[in-house]
């Protein structure tokens, strides 16, 4: 199914629910109401704006579809912002005249012959209007810019939603343009001209911006102009626009409170005879959760990361996700901004229980012991991907092709792609703290995926790999160096206490890179420091701990470590950082205090 014919079904659920918007309208924020006399006179302007604390915010209302403006003037039916409606801007406004003029040139045609009290009175209103008695009306001077509706005085409704100008608009149509079929419904029917505009994109216009369009000869094919190069009927290209402007609204459930890179990200079921609407809402919800658990309640945290355990242990999804009817259709979409345009990042379609199930995966691959720091459960992709590959842990920081592949490989459960591998390492090279378990269980999900994907083995058959310290795994230097380098640095520690820059600040990058270069200048170091431990007759642990792992290397140890062993060296250093002070808690307690004290701009002598 493509995206615009599971959005174009998607509106389906929205006028069930009694949330869709009719046909040929659109919701606008509206900041101010002109009510009108029968005669035109202006009585008052009533204020629209919505109060949130403090801040005022537009009324969001169902008008006439809005127009699609680029560089010329092109007025709304009904409605428009205030340059159109009353000859008024609070800039420059070089076009304000002409605006006006405009909309008072559509509405003399478009009113021209009618007998309905409400559309009389905005004709005559626009007939005798001087911009300069706006300034009557000091409240609809401070809210210059701000789109203007209709209102008869005495009634309630505005004057765009009379049964007379609804009327009108349907008889807007143009008339004997020539069919196409609807790639959306396979019916014949005149093509859209021009797309909706799509709002609610992180980055992309504010005024909205189109998911199809053709603006320049090199998008056309056959001398086909615009809308007619993808033939979607005027009424499907409304719904679809309509069902994802909703789904992109502010606090939508049905898209993610963070975009992942630059990707913002819209999900929706599908209902059926057998899926009704609570059963496509309960989809909803579930996914929502497991893809992105809330990061401060603990109590919800645990509740995710138990259905996920479950279901990674083989647990059916209905037993996981109760109200989740089996076989539910889901849809997840990612769009990025691309100029006027957007960018289709990702589109994913398959039932409830197989995404389930690849998030279950991901959140079983990237298990690593003991639980990286501020974990909780298993954390949102963006959350993941800040803290292990973007510069500052700055969420705008995420290299965004990065974002789009890892999220497509979560959903779809195909291998993690290798620059995350590289991302990951790159940032342990530059600084990040290879102790926090972040990097090395990024590292250890792209490795364990990427060898059972590669060798055909059943999940379980992965499911211990690298999760814990492996003392007598055979056959891997890399983590074995990633073991010796984390134990070196703890003599190093226990030895001269607080310093200003550890063996890991100094050599870790060239370490894991290029070992056979650097372990011999750290084993030759880490003998004065063993030597002094021994002299103080403390902590001869890891003089045994040291040469335990020297014995699992080889005589010659590798001149230079691909990148797969490198994160091999990464997850060999967490697991040895973490267990060689188990059962020494003052010990470990110690070395980190001093470790934060450095961190925090506090450092000792050398």
């Amino acid at each position: 199914m493509s995206v615009l014919q599971a959005l174009d079904r998607y509106y389906a659920r929205m006028a069930a629910r009694g949330e869709a918007e009719a046909p040929g309208t659109s919701r606008e924020k509206i900041g101010l109401c002109v009510v009108l006399d029968p005669d035109g006179t202006v009585t008052g302007i009533a204020d629209l704006h919505e109060r949130d604390g403090r801040k005022a915010k537009p009324r969001l209302l169902e008008v006439p579809a809005a127009v699609k403006r680029t560089a010329g003037i092109l007025p709304n039916r009904f409605w428009d912002k205030t340059s159109y409606t009353l000859g008024r801007t609070a800039g420059a406004g070089k076009r304000t005249g002409e605006e006006h003029a405009a909309f008072k040139a559509l509405h003399r045609d478009l009113l021209a012959g009618t007998d309905d009290p409400g559309l009389l009175a905005l004709a005559r209103f626009l007939s005798r209007w001087d911009p300069a008695g706006l300034d009557h009306f000091p409240e609809a001077v401070s809210a210059l810019d701000a789109n203007v509706v209709f209102r008869l005085a005495g009634e309630h409704g505005y004057i765009h939603e009379r049964e007379a100008a609804r009327r009108l608009l349907t008889g807007v149509a143009a008339e004997g343009e020539a069919g196409a079929v609807c790639l959306v419904t396979g019916e014949t029917a005149v093509p859209a001209r021009l797309h909706p505009a799509i709002k609610g994109v992180w980055g992309a216009q504010s005024s909205g911006a189109a998911l199809v369009s053709f603006n320049l000869d090199a998008f056309t094919s056959y001398g086909k102009a615009q809308g007619d190069n993808a033939p979607v009927s005027e009424a499907a290209a409304f719904r679809y626009g309509a069902a994802l402007n909703r789904m992109l609204d502010a606090g939508s459930r049905n898209r993610l409170a963070r975009p992942i890179g630059d990707a913002t990200v819209a999900f929706w079921a599908d209902t059926s005879e057998a899926v009704k609407e609570h059963a496509a809402k309960a989809a909803e919800d579930w996914f929502a959760a497991l893809i992105e658990p809330p990061p401060a309640d603990d109590q919800e945290a645990a509740k995710i990361r138990d259905a996920l355990d479950a279901v990674a242990a083989g647990r059916a999804v209905a037993d996981v996700a109760p109200g989740v009817v089996p076989g539910t259709r889901f849809h997840v979409l990612g769009l990025a901004p691309n100029a006027a345009r957007l960018s289709v990042r990702y589109w994913l379609d398959d039932t409830f229980e197989h995404f389930a199930e690849r998030l279950a995966q991901h959140h079983a691959d990237l298990r690593i012991e003991p639980k990286p720091r501020r974990w909780g459960a298993a954390p949102a992709i963006g959350r993941l991907l800040v803290q292990t590959t973007a510069l500052a842990e700055k969420f705008e920081n995420i290299p965004p092709l990065l974002a789009g592949e890892v999220t497509r490989a979560v959903l779809a459960g195909t291998p993690y792609p290798r620059s995350l591998l590289a991302a990951a390492l790159i940032r342990l090279r530059a600084g990040d703290d290879a102790g926090s378990g972040w990097h090395a269980a990024v590292i250890r999900a792209v490795l364990v995926r990427e060898k059972r994907i590669r060798t055909g083995a059943a999940p379980e058959m992965t499911k211990e790999e690298l999760v814990s310290l492996e003392r007598t795994r055979e056959n891997d230097p890399a983590y074995h160096l990633g073991r010796l380098f984390a134990a070196l640095e703890a003599a190093q520690r226990l030895a001269l206490g607080r310093i200003n820059a550890t063996i890991r600040d100094r050599y870790f990058g060239a370490a894991s890179a290029a070992p056979a270069g650097v372990f011999p200048l750290l084993l030759r170091g880490a003998q004065s420091h063993v030597g002094k431990l021994r002299k103080e007759r403390k902590d001869g642990w890891i003089e045994r701990e040291i040469a335990e792992i020297v014995e699992r290397l080889p005589p010659a140890l590798p001149r230079t470590l691909k990148l797969e062993q490198q994160g091999r060296f990464a997850i060999g250093y967490y697991h040895q950082r973490q267990a060689q002070f188990a059962g020494r808690p003052e010990v470990k307690a110690a070395i980190e205090a001093d470790a934060e004290t450095e961190i925090n701009g506090e450092d000792g002598d050398v």
